[in-house]
């Protein structure tokens, strides 16, 4: 599998790239949690991470690759198949 390396804006990921696998699109997935141990053995912190392009270019306005952005109170969304029932 390829890897990307992607950059990290907001939170306490701010400045750092990691390589990230893509997906046969050549995308990277849309969300990226991290998982965070607690201090007192208690149950994780999941930091959450957004996809969002990383810019354009001037002349053709095509995408330059995609950045993760941090969404502290953002939940991931569920899959919307016409099966499931929305949530009460």
């Amino acid at each position: 599998m390829r890897s990307e390396p992607t950059p990290f804006e907001g939170g306490p990921m701010d400045g750092r790239v990691l390589p990230i696998l893509v997906g046969p699109t050549g995308h990277p997935p849309k969300w990226y949690e991290i998982p965070v141990p607690s201090p007192e053995g208690g149950p994780p912190t999941v930091l959450l991470y957004e996809r969002v392009p990383a810019g354009y270019s001037k002349r053709l306005h095509l995408q330059k690759g995609w950045k993760y952005t941090f969404s502290p109170t953002a939940e991931k969304p569920r899959p919307r198949w016409p099966w499931t029932k929305p949530k009460p």
